[in-house]
């Protein structure tokens, strides 16, 4: 077969299109005629008080009202000056300690082994992994404090790399949550919902903000491999709920396929690409035109994305091409793609290209037993790449318009679940109080916000509730959580629920 019949072939054949349209319009009137003479000599009969309207005016105008106020609630977006241009959140699935990172508690130190209070326990609900202990004995972290910075913040020796930035971060140590269990939990955090079904943080994001790069996705997801995979992560996390499907996160991985289905299939030389893509736009639109479906306009704007995306997710996904003193800032691992350092670099690549929302995943924080080492692991796991990362978007003058998130689903218990040791304890989940940071547009640099007791157990000054997390970091992009909503099944639904109230204490 020559070049010229090869290509030929695949070239819109339009007048079999036409014939396809035609064909439905003739039957399509048929049925309608058919069904309409019925309905109008039983309509004559009834009166015109059975139907009001007919089917085919109903329809539309119920939807066109509904578009028009969702057109209206997206014109209105930024409902402010917004903070921040884009976000990278660090996620550390599985819950990491508070108490051996960033919740010190001197006062733990001579009651190693004692039983939690009462008073300070107040009955509060527990898992089942810790109910059934006759006692919940106390343990101190056998790790050091110490205060770094201009701001003095307590750090623990366990992350070294990141109390060099201390005085870049708002860390806020009253964080709470009512999801006691992993994946409601984590759900909560990510969809204002501990059910799945819900629209993720950086979903909604892209719904209401759009993209600033028209060649990569608004919302990228990249998840660490050499994490300990303790606690499994759901695409749903970082899925479209009930929005149109072009807004769900896309998740780069390491590897010769960045982004499954992205590349041609193999023997397949792509030259005639864009006219398949043409065609299959047309029979979309007809598609459309037909059913009136908005997920067939979303799915003309994938096609489209993931066209252009076949040449710059290669160049975003190349990080070969970076300094040597990049990866001595980012660390060992950073040149291995993948890991968690060499996705931090990733991140801020794509923030260059501002690329609107950024998660990156590090799972294996969930510490029932063998604590010690296990948060040891993880913080030399994560620690230098972190506060790298702080680092290269402050010198390169991104950290002004970014906005750095950490932290996980819950912190952890002040006792011990399980058998226990001087140098080796578990935590069960808390979710009470924990702590997560925030950095760079938007907030205040070198505070701490919020306290808990001497026990780690309880908030005694400004909580910050989940929504309220949700509140303040839509804030900083420049929405109003309590007008940005979405109706779905008869009901305006919102990332923060009916709940949630900024932090303003915390913004710059």
């Amino acid at each position: 077969m020559s070049e010229h019949h090869h290509h030929d072939q695949f070239k819109p054949h339009l007048p079999e299109l036409e014939q396809l349209k035609r064909n439905w319009d003739r039957r399509n009137f048929l049925i309608k005629t058919s069904m309409g003479i019925g309905a109008v000599a039983l309509g004559s009969l009834l009166g015109n008080g059975l139907f009001g309207k007919t089917a085919s005016s109903a329809k539309p105008t119920a939807g066109t009202a509904d578009e028009n106020l969702e057109a209206e609630i997206l014109r209105a977006i930024p409902h402010f000056a917004p903070k921040a241009k884009r976000v990278v959140y660090l996620f550390m699935a599985g819950g990491p300690s508070q108490l051996e990172t960033f919740d010190y508690k001197p006062k733990l130190v001579n009651m190693f082994g004692e039983p939690l209070p009462d008073s300070v326990r107040q009955g509060q609900r527990l898992t089942s992994m810790s109910a059934n202990q006759s006692i919940l004995p106390l343990v101190p972290s056998i790790y050091k404090f110490n205060q770094h910075g201009a701001s003095q913040t307590w750090v623990s020796e366990l992350l070294p790399h990141t109390a060099e930035v201390v005085d870049d971060l708002c860390i806020i140590k009253t964080v709470n949550s009512e999801a006691i269990n992993h994946d409601p939990a984590i759900t909560f955090f990510q969809t204002g919902n501990q059910l799945p079904g819900r629209p993720s943080i950086g979903s909604w994001l892209s719904y209401g903000l759009g993209s600033d790069n028209e060649n990569l996705p608004s919302f990228i997801v990249l998840v660490s491999k050499n994490a300990v995979k303790d606690q499994p992560l759901y695409a749903r996390l970082w899925g479209n709920g009930f929005l149109a499907s072009e807004y769900q996160g896309v998740q780069f991985r390491a590897g010769k396929d960045p982004v499954l289905f992205l590349d041609n299939p193999e023997g397949y030389d792509g030259i005639d690409r864009k006219e398949m893509l043409d065609y299959l736009t047309k029979l979309n639109k007809f598609q459309n035109e037909v059913n009136a479906d908005p997920e067939v306009e979303a799915r003309i704007k994938q096609y489209e994305m993931a066209y252009r995306m076949q040449t710059s997710v290669p160049e975003v996904m190349d990080i070969s091409d970076e300094p040597q003193e990049v990866f001595d800032l980012y660390g060992p691992d950073s040149k291995d793609p993948g890991t968690f350092a060499a996705n931090c670099i990733l991140a801020r690549k794509l923030l260059e290209k501002d690329v609107k929302f950024v998660q990156l995943y590090h799972q294996g924080w969930d510490h029932h037993g063998g604590l010690p080492g296990g948060m040891a692991k993880q913080c030399k796991d994560t620690d230098q790449a972190t506060a790298a990362l702080i680092k290269d978007l402050k010198r390169r003058g991104l950290l002004e318009d970014t906005l750095v998130v950490w932290g996980g689903e819950f912190g952890r218990t002040v006792y011990s679940q399980g058998k226990l040791s001087r140098d080796n304890y578990g935590r069960d989940h808390h979710p009470r109080c924990f702590t997560m940071w925030m950095a760079g547009a938007g907030v205040k640099h070198g505070i701490s916000y919020g306290e808990t007791d001497d026990f780690s157990y309880n908030i005694v000054k400004d909580p910050v509730h989940v929504h309220d997390f949700q509140a303040t970091l839509l804030n900083i992009m420049g929405i109003d959580h309590e007008r940005f909503t979405y109706k779905f099944q008869g009901r305006r639904f919102r990332l923060t629920d009916v709940q949630g109230k900024v932090v303003k204490d915390i913004l710059a």
